[in-house]
């Protein structure tokens, strides 16, 4: 177990790590929220000059309006380059506390008999809002703060001075222990949401996906067949039942784990055959109908299905199997030489809206296998009969 951090918010650096998207969506969110706020204020501030209203010198105008246009600015490129924003989180969150705090320290300059407020009030704000770990937020607090109080007593009577360095003590602590106080209820948030969304990838991998060969199951294999039929579709695409050839001898002769072994080494070959990437097993039937890719399932016992696209046409679909058949015929494991199997093969047509008609002509072939001496290939393409080995 790692080492827990104050730094990390009570988290190790693993777990800190892992909630970087969450944190990333966090702070992007935020310097939207913020930067719009500051506009708005900016904006007031500059009305205030001009109309020299609020004791807010009309002198003060250009300094407003500078701070205005780079907000301005800053809600552009927030809207415009949202994937630099998303790449470069960090820049815009330490960009948007730069501007905050040299906006809050220059504008103190120009209330010189006055305690500052503006400079408290943005210490705060950005220590509730952005999250990124312990150390690097006390830091820039602590620089900033001393940046600060050095303006301060440069431009202040001692006595405001003094006073704006009391309030900076308080206040600076106080946003270092609200700010480990709420990032690390955020941590917990992001934590929770992580282990949820993990339960329920393992749950959709439990569901769909035989423990046994990380095949699809034939519940959720239907499923996707059916949802590719039933969408648009003007691909090529075919369906292969396998069967075992002597399945039941390898049983009774070697023993069920033995029988467990050569069922595991006839999905793990379907799948690399059929180029079937299952590192993200959770995304895969999505993936599969979206990005058009092939797909395997388990029917049970010795019974395997696939249903096959991304091929042009019959001839590279036989291709493809035979060199599923060749590889399973040259296995060697203890004692068996070969894995056999019979395949039926149909072509999708148009007019099969639903996965059965297939399935049953495929069927079909499958036994034309069996009956013609096991172990090849056998093609059905419409329901009454253009039958056909390879």
């Amino acid at each position: 177990m790692k080492a827990k951090s104050i730094i990390y918010y009570g988290y190790d650096k693993d777990t800190y790590n892992g909630c970087l998207d969450q944190i990333c969506a966090t702070n992007r969110r935020h310097v939207g929220i913020l930067n719009l706020w500051f506009l708005i204020i900016t904006a007031v501030f500059l009305a205030f000059s001009i109309t020299n209203q609020f004791g807010v010198d009309l002198r003060s105008t250009s300094f407003y309006l500078s701070y205005f246009i780079t907000a301005a600015i800053f809600e552009a490129i927030l809207h415009i380059f949202p994937n630099f924003v998303r790449k470069y989180w960090r820049l815009m969150v330490y960009g948007n506390i730069l501007i905050f705090m040299t906006f809050s320290i220059l504008h103190s300059q120009k209330q010189p008999y006055l305690a500052a407020t503006m400079f408290l009030v943005l210490v705060v704000l950005v220590a509730l809002s952005y999250i990124d770990n312990m150390l690097v937020m006390t830091l820039m607090l602590l620089v900033y703060s001393g940046l600060f109080l050095a303006d301060t007593f440069r431009c202040k009577p001692s006595s405001i001075a003094t006073q704006d360095s009391y309030n900076t003590v308080v206040f600076v602590s106080l946003a270092l222990i609200l700010h480990y106080t709420f990032q690390r209820s955020r941590m917990h948030e992001y934590v929770t949401y992580l282990n949820n969304i993990r339960i329920q990838r393992e749950l959709e991998v439990k569901s769909s996906f035989d423990a046994l060969t990380s095949l699809l199951n034939r519940g959720r294999f239907f499923a996707m067949a059916g949802d590719v039929l039933h969408s648009v579709h003007d691909e090529y695409m075919a369906i292969c039942l396998l069967d075992l050839d002597g399945f039941k001898q390898i049983n009774d002769t070697y023993g069920h784990q033995m029988g467990d072994k050569v069922i595991q080494l006839a999905g793990t070959t379907i799948l690399n055959t059929m180029h079937i990437d299952l590192t993200e097993k959770w995304s895969f039937p999505e993936r599969a109908i979206s990005d058009k890719l092939s797909f395997a399932g388990r029917l049970g016992g010795d019974e395997f299905i696939v249903f096959v696209r991304g091929r042009k046409d019959q001839a590279e679909v036989l291709e493809l199997l035979r060199t599923m058949l060749n590889t399973l015929n040259s296995v060697e494991l203890e004692g068996i030489h070969g894995i056999h199997a019979s395949f039926g093969v149909t072509e999708i047509s148009s007019q099969d809206k639903d996965i059965d008609r297939a399935y049953n002509r495929a069927d079909d072939a499958l036994y034309q296998s069996k009956r013609a001496g096991k172990n090849q290939i056998s093609i059905q393409n419409n329901p009454v009969g253009e039958e056909a080995h390879a």
